[in-house]
């Protein structure tokens, strides 16, 4: 595993190991953002190596990808509230302001992203190259719709 991807990695388990304290408590809308970047980066890397496998770009194999169905799964949860930090559309960032201003919306294509993740990571227990497709599709629609919407 590449320095960057580590470093961003051990940021991520950090922040998620700490829960609710963790949360909220961006001191400045920078922080929120490098947090929700480090996030996505390691999202599109995870996501990345399970969708060469159900392109058939790489051979199945269920446990990695059911490795990396639960990190996603995981990091599903964790970049929201720094998307809800006032000022955090600004600056170094792709998000839209419209994030901040529907944020009931946005909420709801999150919660989306995180349900989707979350039936791609049960769905990847099964084993199964056939039982993972549809919900790595409806994964990664997910991600469209809200990057559509949210994401300059």
């Amino acid at each position: 595993m590449g320095g960057t991807i580590r470093n961003l990695l051990c940021l991520v388990l950090v922040m998620g190991s700490l829960g609710g304290v963790a949360y909220g408590q961006f001191a400045k809308p920078d922080e929120a953002i490098a947090y929700r970047k480090a996030v996505m980066v390691l999202n599109a890397q995870h996501f990345g190596r399970m969708g060469a496998m159900v392109k058939g770009e790489k051979p199945f194999d269920q446990k990695a990808f059911s490795a990396n169905a639960s990190l996603v799964s995981t990091f599903s949860r964790l970049p929201w509230e720094a998307f809800m930090v006032p000022g955090s559309d600004q600056g170094n960032t792709a998000m839209k302001p419209e994030a901040l201003k529907e944020k009931g919306k946005f909420e709801q294509t999150a919660k989306a992203f995180e349900n989707a993740a979350a039936e791609l990571n049960t769905a990847a227990a099964a084993g199964k190259l056939e039982s993972v497709k549809d919900p790595f599709g409806k994964t990664a629609q997910s991600c469209k719709e809200c990057h559509s919407q949210f994401k300059r």
